[in-house]
């Protein structure tokens, strides 16, 4: 796409005047107005806590459905934009795959998490999101696992139950309709790549190493990867402040799409 038509986009997109980039741009690091303007984000119809909308963005058509997740703990600013990123990527510079991929986008999964000042890992009900899924036993393990290996951390209170809130519940649906073949979420800061699920890991996305750091009651993780049998990519970013250079957000899509394309089939498993 010409950068004249890029320009136009975003004039189109300006008129419109996006909610979401009124909130993200200047919140969120190395992101511009222009490319959050051009990621185009609708709003899914479901709220957060404090009723902020939960946008998506789709691109392209396919029978290999992925979903994309960031920000899914408030504090990692960096996980946002780089899903913000990467739909630009899958916009404007879509490459070669073997089959079409329908991708689909939800840059802030926590909202409430990441507009709060200072950010914060929980939702507004301080339930972390990324332990508020419905594993198996999550009734006994979940609160067990709080108390006993985090000490009662608030910043990883799994919730009074399994879906108890609005953003949780709104990605399990998600999931249920979509149906992904494949799950990508974004984390930061501690610079490696986790997986769950079946298929080969990657090896590395950009810099990023694998290193598999184990599952943990009402993670999407063993929810999507372990308990429904769908292949999760754990990113985990090396800072929750700062994106990786442009480049290498870059190289990391290119990876992911170069082992998707290798490791992942759209008639194969999807998760039910």
């Amino acid at each position: 796409m010409s950068w004249a038509a890029l320009l136009a986009l975003a004039g189109a997109a300006h008129a419109a005047a996006p909610e979401p980039c009124q909130q993200l741009v200047g919140r969120l690091p190395n992101l511009t107005r222009m490319q959050c303007e051009l990621a185009r984000l609708s709003e899914s119809g479901a709220r957060s806590v404090q009723g902020t909308p939960l946008y998506v963005r789709d691109v392209g058509e396919g029978k290999l459905r992925v979903l994309v997740i960031g920000a899914m703990h408030g504090d990692e600013l960096s996980a946002a934009s780089v899903a913000l990123h990467w739909i630009g990527l899958a916009s404007n510079e879509p490459m070669a795959m073997p089959q079409p991929v329908h991708w689909r986008f939800i840059p802030v999964m926590n909202p409430d998490g990441l507009l709060a000042r200072p950010p914060r890992r929980t939702n507004a009900n301080g339930v972390d999101l990324n332990r508020n899924f419905p594993t198996p036993q999550w009734e006994h393990d979940a609160p067990s696992y709080w108390q006993r290996r985090t000490g009662r951390d608030p910043r990883r209170w799994p919730g009074p139950r399994p879906l108890s809130e609005p953003e949780s519940r709104f990605l399990f649906e998600q999931m249920d309709r979509f149906r992904p073949h494949l799950i990508v979420s974004i984390h930061a800061p501690y610079g490696v790549l986790d997986f769950d699920g079946p298929s080969v890991p990657p090896s590395r996305l950009g810099r990023l190493y694998l290193d598999q750091v184990g599952i943990f009651p009402g993670s999407l993780g063993n929810y999507g990867g372990v308990h429904k049998g769908v292949p999760v990519v754990t990113i985990e970013l090396p800072n929750a402040l700062r994106t990786p250079l442009d480049a290498e957000m870059r190289q990391m899509w290119v990876d992911l799409l170069r082992w998707t394309a290798a490791k992942v089939a759209g008639d194969g498993p999807a998760l039910r």
